[in-house]
């Protein structure tokens, strides 16, 4: 039911949340669930608590591969899936190359050690993640911490990346407005221009005598684009100097920013390795402190060994001593019913056997003899087992201060382990402490760099804003500029009006001299009998005012040319300053910043 459901919603895109929570999804299930991460691109937010998708392999390899592929998912929830570590090392890869993927829920899992370090080692390629829960996955609290430092430099990217987004479009829209406003101060100054050229033409027909004067104005005019042409090539120069230093100034920050990460990924894998090799020592030191406790047990069970031996001899020689006393009780015993014997054998044959005494006291010296080497073969033996007594103790001395010896040294070597491991351990606290100092140092130095960085981005955004003013009071200067041309046009314009006006005057007095002449040619078609003698110096005098009037026609003929040739420069110079704006307007800080972006 889930594969047809997941096939019909591979093609569909209005569904932006799915929830499969609790279905028991197996490996068709999920590999259903990676083609529909493949094929769809709609969906925004899945959940898949509780359907056991780790314990299929297979199955979850491809929901990986599927996730993998997919760049529109956000949010994804995996919880109670009983995913281990190598279904968390397949995640892993698969966030790698997800670009989309912002949350994702991984609790009560059993992802552990490993897969808390592949899913750490991901997130240093993976800049989109922004969210990740791993409670209830026996995962260390080092990695965890990592992880959270992780999760919150891809939060700082983030932000930092739309602020720069806003920031760019801000000022791009600031550009717009600021070309749209160029555009229409450039069409307004167009069609002055336009109007203004109109009314040249209007008025270049009765100018004939103010040319000179124009030409002049239109000399200090030429002077003063000159200088504000080389004034803006300054600016301009100046401009790209400051623009250089500012790019330079971020290839800086950039350089020192990707230090300062190399530095800090070296630290922590250096820690690590550290940590590695600590708890390593820690490991040998148990096992040689496990080892020493088993040989003191082994001499201990030698002493208690020894020590049964020694009262196993202890008790021999009381056994031995308490038959010596036995033998010699005995002994004496046997010694004193002798006498009694004797003193009754002489008591009974002192009346009755006199013959017999010399036998009695043979037999009473063999007996004294016997008895004496009965006495003398005790005497050995109790010597004899007095040296054994000796010899054994001895040997139990021997083996007491043999033992004495082994424990002395089992205690020696013991103390010299105990001394070495908490030799090794100062030294191994004393060389992290060492590498704690350095990296604090290396952490300072990195931050007195990131002020010294900041500052000179504080100063190069001091010397931007200088820039910026000085631009502003180009700004300013050429708008002064343009209002003194304005006001020196509109000069001119009055100008041109009281050139008119005097023309119109001129034009006047022709007019009124040309009724006079109509008079006088009257008076002359009455007087034409009168002055025929002067009709030819006056014909002659027709024929030099004609050529002169001619000479004029070319003067004015050629004052027209050189009214048209200015026309045409003017028209160059506007073009040019036209240009100039443009090229200021484009090379400004906010178009250039904006151009860089």
């Amino acid at each position: 039911g889930v594969r047809l459901l997941l096939h019909g919603l591979c093609s569909n895109t209005t569904v932006k949340s799915l929830d499969l929570k609790g279905n028991n999804l197996r490996t068709m299930g999920a590999e259903a669930l990676g083609k529909l991460l493949r094929q769809n691109k709609s969906i925004r937010s899945l959940t898949l608590e509780w359907n056991s998708l780790g314990m299929w392999e297979e199955g979850f390899s491809f929901f990986c591969q599927g996730l993998r592929a997919n760049n529109f998912l956000q949010r994804l929830d995996l919880r109670n899936n009983q995913i281990n570590h190598q279904g968390a090392g397949e995640l892993a890869m698969a966030l790698t190359q997800n670009n989309s993927l912002q949350e994702l829920d991984l609790r009560w899992n059993n992802i552990g050690l490993l897969g808390g370090r592949a899913l750490l080692n991901c997130l240093h390629r993976n800049k989109t993640l922004k969210r990740l829960e791993l409670a209830g996955n026996n995962v260390p609290g080092d990695i965890l911490k990592a992880v959270e430092q992780a999760l919150d430099h891809n939060q700082d990217r983030e932000a930092i990346l739309s602020e720069a987004q806003n920031q760019v479009n801000i000022l791009s829209k600031e550009v717009l407005s600021l070309k749209d406003e160029k555009n229409k101060q450039f069409m307004d100054f167009a069609d002055t221009v336009d109007k203004q050229k109109e009314e040249k033409a209007r008025s270049e027909k009765m100018s004939a005598a103010r040319v000179n004067q124009l030409q002049e104005a239109l000399d200090e005019q030429y002077s003063i684009m000159n200088s504000l042409k080389t004034k803006l090539q300054m600016t301009e120069a100046a401009l790209a100097l400051s623009e250089q230093k500012v790019h330079n100034l971020g290839e800086l920050l950039n350089a020192m920013k990707q230090e300062q990460n190399s530095v800090a990924e070296c630290h922590f894998r250096e820690l690590q390795q550290q940590k590695q090799e600590g708890a390593d020592r820690e490991s040998r030191l148990l096992h040689d402190l496990s080892a020493a406790s088993e040989k003191n047990l082994l001499l201990r069970n030698q002493v208690d060994e020894l020590e049964r031996k020694c009262k196993v001899q202890q008790d021999q020689l009381f056994q031995v001593k308490q038959d010596l006393t036995n033998t010699t009780a005995e002994l004496k015993l046997r010694a004193v019913e002798a006498e009694e014997r004797l003193e009754t054998e002489r008591r009974r044959f002192k009346q009755s056997l006199e013959d017999m005494e010399s036998l009695r006291v043979k037999e009473v010296d063999r007996m004294t003899q016997h008895m004496e080497a009965s006495e003398r073969s005790m005497h050995s033996r109790i010597q004899r087992l007095e040296a054994i007594r000796t010899s054994l103790e001895e040997e139990l001395s021997q083996v007491k201060a043999a033992a004495l010896t082994e424990r002395g040294q089992a205690e020696e070597e013991l103390i010299k382990v105990r001394s070495q491991a908490r030799l090794e351990e100062q030294q191994h606290l004393e060389h992290l402490k060492e590498k704690l100092r350095l990296m604090t140092e290396s952490r300072d130095e990195a931050q007195n760099c990131c002020l010294k960085q900041k500052e000179m981005v504080a100063e190069a955004q001091a010397k931007a804003k200088q820039l910026s003013l000085y631009a502003d009071g180009l700004r300013r200067r050429l708008d002064e500029l343009q209002q003194d041309l304005d006001s020196k046009e509109e000069e001119k314009v009055t100008e041109l009006n009281k050139v008119k006006v005097e023309l119109q005057e001129q034009i006047g007095h022709l007019e009124a001299e040309r009724a006079a002449q109509d008079g006088l040619r009257e008076k002359i078609a009455a007087l034409e009998r009168q002055l025929k003698a002067l009709s030819s110096n006056h014909r002659e005098a027709l024929l030099d005012k004609e050529g002169e009037i001619s000479l004029l026609l070319e003067k004015l003929r050629m004052k027209e040319a050189e009214i048209s040739r200015v026309r045409e420069e003017e028209a160059q110079r506007a073009s040019l300053l036209q240009n100039a704006i443009m090229a200021y307007v484009q090379g400004s800080p906010l178009g250039t910043h904006s151009s860089r972006k």
